[in-house]
């Protein structure tokens, strides 16, 4: 199957068409092989049809056809085929990424665009001086937070498959290879294959909160842990090569976790996975450095006699050969001329003995691990030793300084009308969530500052929300500050949200200093909470009351005490997900922008730090898309170095999944913040009126989001035109699809919302409202006016790119395929939706003086034309098997193993898709 020939590749694209072309033919062989010619026949057929629609515009009818008269394992075994084939395309991009990335770093070659040798060369250009640079590399943080909210649920032994299909391309790229040894490549690639086709893509059972916690840790403790060092190395060569500066960096990268601590909306995390969580995470990390330690043992066999080594490091070595008789015993008198391999030896018996629960030799901290590898490192240094093991001491030594003794700090997360129902019990008040929040601040005041006590509780709501604290107290105290991350508070919508946090914190003991692991409810006065409290703004009314609400906050002094304490910084995390599925993609947008520039004024006034933290999705409808131009289309003084963001469901896998482009994405991503923070876009005299032009644009868009969303019948519409029954149905994930019973979409949450509505190529979440907004406002402020804003404004810029990105991914006449599902409800809401998918197309264009979607972005364009002529057979799947699946009760589970089969393959061909 030559996929190559079916779509007009950019002109270097040369080698990137023979990946396809190859693992299209290794797929077409597998297939054939495993489920017969007829069968690999069938799968060409459909294909060929899917292209001649593409290319001769035959209509949707004649690839359905196509598709007519299949059993249910047909279907199934249909859909994995074309899934196969998306996972050979993606795998060939990855490729082609690495590829490119070794290309640009030959000698001679221009720096690869967005790398750090390529941003500090234009900031150098733009004036920024050395000392400059080096004084926004101490305040620059960024820290990626992986959440469990998987739209693509692949399994580990699929993501190892998929990583040896990478290792044997890029093996190929030696063009010394013999021609037994490319065979043997393709023997390794066809048997990932055939392995991955006989295993399911996913678990008949729903994931545990441990399950999700192995998942993100594979990307954690492998690609992840192996590439930090090389990004500070990256660093240090573009710092060297463009200022001539040679000096010790700062650290400036960290990761978090939601996995086993996002109790919103999920009953089943709670204390017991905070803890189980904290626990895997550090003896993870541990393994590994053990691991480490021992290759650096291997390595520096430096012996007595022909290199010395430092007093100091002679002295640790006797001192650690009393404390660990055992392990110095197990030293081969070989090795005992070895000085550096015996201390390691003895290193990793201390870090083996920090894995066993309160040993009295293990380490008592990070700190004292790399005070011994430091060591280690100046003796090198002093004694030639630089390039004799000095670089592979250092990339531990960034390690342990990233991971510390806990990997990624645990975030946890709930929502504050549990909280409300905690307080109510405690506090013997049915009515207190129906309080004003003003008056609730006032009666938590006492409680918050610790000058007041509740009563013991007995609720099962107050027991768990107590033993959670008490759980983040024994953490701190087990794992040190760095293990636990922010309390963040969803559905955050007073000052009283916040004390709430502080006041439950208290009764649960979760104070600085703290006696013992399970205190008294309460605690004296003067003591503090070491915890970092982020309100999440996210509906669109929430971000526009957001700057009060913070006003309030920072005003009260017990809270304004509490800041004090926590360093004067208060994070905020602004809410992508449900203010787009509130108030449409134009209007969410708007609000997020406003409200941080006037969050950060009101932080201003005050002289308090304020520090944004972006629950980003995958999609463009939920914040997904390139981090270079959100950075720099984000509010003067928004950045200020420091990114926190969330990192979630197919996302992870595209960023991370391999080790090179886990690199590329971090260089890209640090390179992005620096720009933005340095050189933030300049003051711009037109943004004034671009901004009330705007604040019209977005509310005219939202009324017409609204008016879809609110109309009579559109939930109903929203569960037959998509295949939201079947998403609910998926183990995709621990948590529930929704909130509560599913009484509108303000029940349903952002991810499914949005992961269901491109299921069905519609994905009005993206763009819906946008054009009517173009219309009206091109009305109100003229053509030209818009068109300028659209040229010159990277805010509308941005947007309008991203919403491009989806509009090319749509396919109307597919979305209509399943919009008559809906039966008599497809016709007056499926009209709307095809007017205004129109509209917007058009003034789209119309505004970036375009002839064709995608036109700046030719590399995106082929991407998606790649992946049509196995996506559009998938969604026409998926419609036949619906109906059929529907028309029985929806309880035929061998059509639903086929439904998931089509909504995971999509997925994968989409991409971006929750």
């Amino acid at each position: 199957m030559e996929a190559s020939r079916d779509v007009d590749y950019l002109p270097h694209d040369g080698p990137l068409r023979e990946d396809v072309g190859r693992l299209g033919r290794l797929v077409g062989l597998m297939l054939a092989e495993q489920g017969g010619e007829a069968f690999f026949e069938r799968v060409e057929a459909v294909r060929q049809a899917a292209i001649r629609r593409r290319r001769e515009g035959e209509p949707v009818a004649a690839l359905s056809g196509a598709l007519d008269d299949l059993q249910t394992d047909e279907a199934e075994a249909l859909a994995r085929a074309f899934a196969t084939y998306f996972q050979a395309v993606n795998t060939a991009e990855r490729v082609h990424r690495i590829r490119r990335r070794r290309d640009y770093q030959r000698e001679g070659r221009a720096p690869q665009p967005e790398s750090l040798l390529d941003v500090l060369g234009r900031l150098k250009a733009e004036g920024v001086g050395a000392d400059e640079l080096l004084g926004w590399l101490a305040r620059l943080w960024i820290e990626p937070v992986f959440t469990a909210h998987p739209t693509e649920a692949v399994r580990r032994s699929l993501l190892e498959k998929e990583q040896a299909i990478v290792r044997a391309l890029v093996d190929g790229f030696d063009p010394g290879r013999t021609p037994q040894e490319r065979a043997e490549d393709e023997d390794r690639i066809y048997m990932a294959l055939s392995t991955g086709w006989q295993t399911a893509e996913a678990s008949p059972v729903r994931p545990t909160v441990q399950d999700e916690h192995h998942h993100v840790g594979f990307y954690l403790a492998n690609p992840i842990y192996r590439i930090v060092p090389a990004l500070y190395e990256s660093l240090a060569d573009a710092l060297q090569s463009v200022y001539g500066v040679a000096t010790p960096l700062p650290r400036l990268l960290g990761f978090a976790s939601w996995v086993g601590g996002d109790m919103d909306g999920n009953p089943n995390v709670g204390a017991d996975t905070i803890a189980a969580s904290l626990a895997t995470q550090r003896a993870h990390v541990l393994e590994h450095y053990v691991s480490d330690v021992a290759g650096l043992a291997r390595l520096l066999s430096q012996t007595e006699g022909r290199v010395a080594v430092d007093a100091q490091l002679a002295a640790r070595l006797a001192d650690y050969r009393e404390r660990f008789p055992q392990a110095a015993a197990r030293i081969r008198p070989r090795h005992a001329d070895m000085p550096y391999r015996c201390l390691l030896t003895l290193i990793g018996a201390r870090l083996e003995a920090t894995g066993e629960n309160d040993h009295a030799e293990g380490y008592a901290s990070p700190a004292e691990l790399l005070d011994d590898l430091q060591l280690i490192d100046r003796s090198l240094l002093a004694h030639r030793g630089l390039h004799a093991g000095a670089y592979a001491v250092r990339r531990l030594i960034w390690r342990v300084r990233t991971f510390g003794f806990h990997l990624a700090r645990l975030d946890v997360r709930q929502d504050s009308r549990v909280h409300d129902d905690a307080l109510a019990a405690l506090l013997g008040d049915d009515a207190w969530p129906d309080q004003p929040a003003e008056e609730r601040a006032r009666q938590l005041s006492a409680y918050a500052a610790g000058q007041a006590r509740f009563a013991i509780g007995h609720a099962e709501v107050v027991t768990g929300l107590y033993d959670v604290f008490v759980t983040l107290g024994d953490a701190r105290r087990r794992y040190g500050n760095d293990a636990i991350g922010l309390y963040v508070i969803s559905m955050a919508r007073s000052a009283a949200d916040v004390l709430a946090v502080l006041a439950l914190a208290r009764y649960g003991g979760l104070v600085a200093p703290v006696a013992s692991s399970r205190v008294s409810p309460g605690d004296e006065t003067g003591s503090s909470v070491p915890l970092d409290i982020a309100p999440l703004f996210e509906t669109i009314d929430d971000l526009v009351h957001a700057p009060a609400t913070l006003q309030a906050l920072l005003g009260d002094p017990v809270y304004r005490a509490h800041l004090q304490s926590r360093g004067d910084r208060q994070w905020v995390m602004l809410g992508y997900s449900d203010s787009g599925k509130d108030g449409g993609t134009l209007a969410s947008r708007w609000a997020l922008q406003r409200a941080q520039v006037e969050l950060l004024e009101v932080a201003k006034d005050v002289g308090i730090r304020l520090v944004f933290f972006h629950g980003r999705g995958g999609s463009a409808s939920r914040g997904g898309g390139r981090m270079a131009p959100a950075l720099m289309s984000s509010p003067r003084g928004s950045v200020a170095g420091v990114l926190r963001v969330t990192e979630q469901g197919e996302v992870i896998h595209r960023k991370y999944g391999i080790r090179a482009l886990a690199l590329r994405n971090l260089e890209q991503t640090a390179s992005a913040v620096l720009r933005a923070s340095l050189r933030p876009r300049e003051e711009e005299p037109r943004e004034a009126a671009w901004r009330e032009r705007m604040e019209v644009l977005a509310a005219y868009s939202r009324r017409h989001y609204r008016a879809l969303v609110d109309r009579e019948g559109f939930v109903d519409y929203f569960r037959s035109a998509t295949p939201i029954d079947v998403v609910e149905r998926m183990t995709l994930g621990s948590r529930p699809a929704s909130r509560r019973s599913m009484r509108g979409v303000q029940d349903l949450r952002a991810i499914p919302w949005v992961f269901a509505w491109t299921q069905c190529r519609s994905i009005i979440t993206g763009w819906y409202g946008l054009g009517s907004a173009l219309e009206q406002g091109a009305a109100d402020f003229g053509e030209p006016g818009l068109i300028e804003m659209a040229r010159d404004w990277p805010f509308l810029a941005n947007a309008l790119d991203d919403v491009a990105m989806v509009l090319a991914k749509c396919d109307l006449d597919i979305a209509e395929a399943f919009s008559r599902l809906a039966g008599d409800l497809h016709a007056p809401f499926f009209a709307s939706i095809g007017e205004e998918f129109e509209r917007t197309r058009r003034w789209l264009l119309k505004l970036k003086g375009d002839d064709t979607l995608l036109a700046d972005n030719p590399r995106l364009a082929v991407s998606i034309r790649l992946r049509n002529p196995y996506v559009d057979p998938m969604s026409l799947l998926t419609v036949d098997l619906l109906e059929r699946w529907r028309a029985g009760g929806s309880q035929d589970e061998a059509l639903l193993r086929a439904l998931v089969a089509c909504v995971n393959g999509v997925s994968q061909g989409l991409q971006n898709t929750g």
